[in-house]
């Protein structure tokens, strides 16, 4: 097996991806609210993220036969198991950027 490093590092280790996943650990948000939340993030560059998390069993997409179109994102189980790691980066860079 390769190093469980890079594995981790290939599934969350884009810039847009560990924001997703940290934005989805309280809640299950609407596709508009997500994409809101992730300051810079384009509609292209979202969509694509959004799918890569979906494939790898990360994230589940769920759409209501609604008009218009209402979809929903979550946490799956596998998911939800990065939360210690998101959750220490996130209060990592908290405590540095009050060093800096």
């Amino acid at each position: 097996m390769d190093c469980p490093l890079n594995y981790t590092m290939n599934l969350i280790g884009t810039k847009w991806k560990p924001l997703i996943l940290f934005h989805l650990l309280d809640e299950n948000l609407r596709s508009g609210i997500l994409q809101k939340k992730i300051l810079g993030i384009s509609n292209k560059m979202f969509t694509q993220t959004v799918r890569e998390l979906e494939k790898d069993g990360l994230i589940f997409r769920k759409v209501y036969p609604v008009v218009p179109p209402k979809v929903e994102y979550g946490l799956t189980h596998r998911g939800k198991s990065l939360e210690t790691i998101l959750r220490s980066m996130d209060e990592w860079g908290l405590n540095d950027s009050d060093v800096n």
